[in-house]
């Protein structure tokens, strides 16, 4: 079970810590929501896990428990520290990974560049969830499933419609590789210190016929939507002339006018563009 809220309080004063805003740090409390958790990502008797923010360790206990091989990073040194006190065994036995560094910079901690089969399963600090999923996307590995733990308006923007204030380049790159399974509200009181805002539990599962964007793609995409009310024919004459062809081609195929502006045009037909746009730098 989770801590209570004034187990959680006792423990960070005995780490000396104090939760540090810029970096997201809320502290699950509620033991249904980590059950939740585990029940949504469905894993199997055995296998590996990423997960991110481990924090004072609830859920990696709890993925441990269920016989994962866990691969943790986190960015704080006390809170390492008392992970690798307090699962000293599971470290020892191999069990549990952990590394100590910026997940936005290693979003997959330690797991082998050769293990393809694997989930994503983490309370994700509010600081760094959209460019964590960036950088989960750059590795060119998926994992096969995702349940993440995130701010209510954060998974509003990540999967975002087309035509809304909200939708995005990261909207499009997330489309066209995973589709959202199954949502559940979280209370913002289920969290120590309370956040601000509530959280969603969310599962996002690998698409079978997923399309990763090259960088070159990626690029071209979110400089289109830094200026999203524009037209797309106007944007393309600020490319260079060979994208501006493929752009202007792009259009032509997916029969949307020159004077269409991004937020108009849905994930499947920006999947077009990626492809198009293949290896081009």
């Amino acid at each position: 079970m989770p801590l209570s809220p004034s187990e959680t309080i006792a423990l960070l004063e005995t780490l000396g810590h104090v939760p540090k805003k810029k970096l997201g740090q809320n502290f699950l409390i509620d033991g249904n929501i980590v059950e939740k958790s585990l029940q949504l990502a469905n894993l199997p008797l055995s296998g590996d896990v990423v997960e991110i923010g481990p924090g004072l360790g609830t859920l990696t206990r709890k993925l441990l428990d269920s016989g994962q091989v866990v691969h943790s990073v986190e960015i704080d040194y006390h809170l390492a520290a008392n992970i690798e006190k307090t699962e000293a065994k599971a470290i020892e036995g191999k069990k549990l990974f952990l590394t100590r560094a910026d997940a936005v910079k290693k979003p997959l901690g330690t797991l082998p560049e050769s293990t393809a089969n694997y989930a994503i399963v983490a309370n994700l600090p509010y600081a760094i969830s959209s460019a964590w999923l960036e950088s989960v996307l750059n590795t060119q590995r998926l994992p096969q499933r995702m349940v993440l733990m995130m701010q209510k308006e954060a998974v509003g923007r990540i999967w975002a419609k087309p035509g809304t204030k909200e939708y995005h380049a990261l909207s499009i790159f997330i489309a066209n590789t995973y589709k959202l399974t199954e949502t559940h509200a979280v209370s913002r009181q289920c969290f120590y210190p309370t956040p601000a805002v509530n959280s969603m539990l969310i599962r996002m599962d690998l698409k079978d016929d997923s399309f990763l964007f090259s960088s070159t793609s990626r690029g071209l995409i979110r400089r289109i939507f830094t200026q999203r009310r524009k037209q797309l024919g106007s944007l393309a004459k600020k490319e260079k002339p060979e994208i501006k062809e493929i752009i202007l081609q792009w259009l032509d195929q997916i029969e949307f006018p020159t004077s269409s502006r991004p937020e108009q045009i849905p994930p499947s037909s920006w999947k077009r563009l990626g492809e198009l746009l293949g290896n081009v730098h």
